[in-house]
């Protein structure tokens, strides 16, 4: 900016170019329960679409155009607070695109972290970035992130969905978009059903005093006595990731199980996580964080923004039991703790547990399964292939993510390399392999002997 800072946002105010609003519940997690700091790019959101075809640089910063057009939560930046900061929201943006040339000698997946590496300014925004690179002709890789204030998982398939709507729109001429440049797609993508702010109005709404004191007392109590997997003061390293995945035959299997006990298959690799993690450590008490979309409304689903929010679970291994029994307890576990959901710097706050610095509050495993939309889309001329990718700093010890895809569950550790090696991460895989083999020849076999 050229100007002061200070005298900009105040001109945008006064002349109505930007708004401020209140964090939003889920926003507030990233300020009060913080185990990076919130620019660090642990916080950041991220993923790759990959594209086969025709593709110019101008017909994607178009493009782009008019999803920030769409999407308000593509306009804000933060500013300080006496209590906490706002939000401050713009009511136009400019797209910014990079744009590189894969040379000789250089490395795509470099090019991508660096993408992804570089922290946001959460004052003077934008706090996204979209990068395209060009490794051939009719090749390109459209790295992109956001800071998690603005964006969650869901909302990587939302975006996609937009950008190549929108460049479908800009390709046959709709409001002659490519004649007149980028501002020719302002409003050719339809109004969102629900903006982010009144969305976030709703909530406000929702979360009254008598019902938060409700559901802080269940979680008082389900979470009492409860410990980390971890208990030393963690390293801020960025983490390692390592994908493998569960073969059809085996996911068809743990399908057969889920619907054999009348259960979800979150559930089913929920009991036979807590197993595994249960032989790994030597621990019967296993707790860890999953994550949950937050949009259970249809107006939601069209919108981006920060809607997510962290359910703690909760599970007793009692080697002596049957896998069937577990699998019973943590399917009633869940519905209760998903019922009892609240935003999580409330819950955390109700709980009142202290932590040093660097140390998630609650849990230091994450344990999800990742079944919000990020579809690959058919244009014309043009295939793509859309995949999210975990952030570079830890916001936990160890993750585990699962992802369908087709008739595989894609999986994803991510590991601290002070706390585990890349051999006992393979270690671990194998062994949850194991169980999950086990449990579906033989789901009456106490927990004990699975993988015997």
């Amino acid at each position: 900016m050229s100007q002061d800072p200070r005298a900009l946002f105040k001109s945008w105010l006064e002349s109505g170019e930007a708004r401020l609003q209140p964090l939003t519940l889920p926003q507030r997690e990233l300020w009060e329960n913080p185990p990076v700091p919130v620019a660090d790019p642990g916080n950041h959101i991220c993923g790759i679409l990959e594209i086969k075809g025709p593709l110019t640089h101008e017909q994607c910063l178009a493009a782009l155009q008019g999803v920030i057009n769409r999407h308000e939560a593509l306009r804000i930046t933060f500013l300080p607070g006496k209590e906490r900061p706002l939000q401050m929201i713009r009511a136009t943006g400019t797209a910014a695109l990079g744009y590189h040339e894969l040379g000789a000698g250089e490395d795509l997946e470099e090019l991508i972290q660096e993408t992804y590496r570089q922290p946001f300014d959460l004052l003077q925004g934008p706090l996204y970035r979209v990068r395209l690179i060009r490794r051939g002709p009719n090749d390109h890789v459209l790295a992109f992130c956001f800071h998690h204030a603005i964006a969650d998982g869901w909302s990587l398939g939302v975006f996609t969905q937009d950008l190549c709507t929108a460049y479908v729109m800009g390709l046959s001429g709709l409001r002659k978009a490519v004649a007149v440049g980028m501002m020719g797609l302002k409003n050719s993508l339809p109004p969102v059903s629900q903006t982010y702010t009144e969305w976030a109005a709703a909530e406000r709404a929702t979360w009254q005093p008598a019902l938060l004191a409700e559901r802080a007392a269940f979680w008082k109590s389900h979470l009492a006595g409860s410990s980390r997997i971890w208990s030393d003061v963690p390293d801020p390293a960025p983490l390692q990731r390592w994908v493998t995945g569960i073969r059809p035959d085996l996911l068809a299997g743990i399908r057969g199980l889920a619907k054999d006990h009348s259960t979800t298959l979150f559930s089913t690799l929920l009991a036979a996580f807590q197993i595994t993690l249960s032989k790994w450590t030597g621990k019967d008490d296993i707790l860890v964080g999953t994550p949950v979309a937050n949009r259970n409304k249809e107006a939601a689903r069209d919108t981006m923004g920060y809607y997510a929010g962290v359910v703690p679970l909760r599970g007793k291994v009692d080697p002596a039991q049957s896998f069937t029994d577990h699998l019973r307890q943590v399917a009633e576990s869940t519905l209760d703790s998903f019922a009892n959901a609240m935003p999580y710097a409330e819950l955390a706050a109700a709980v009142g547990e202290t932590r040093a610095a660097g140390e998630h509050s609650i849990f230091d495993v994450r344990f999800a399964l990742q079944n919000h939309p990020v579809p690959d889309v058919t244009m014309p001329r043009i295939s793509t292939k859309v995949r999210m990718r975990s952030t570079g700093t830890a916001r936990f010890e160890l993750g585990c993510e699962l992802t369908e895809i087709g008739n595989e569950l894609e999986v994803v550790w991510l590991y601290k390399p002070f706390r585990l090696t890349a051999e006992s991460i393979v270690g671990l895989n194998d062994l949850f392999l194991a169980v999950l083999k086990s449990a579906c020849k033989s789901p009456g076999s106490r927990a004990a002997a699975l993988t015997v």
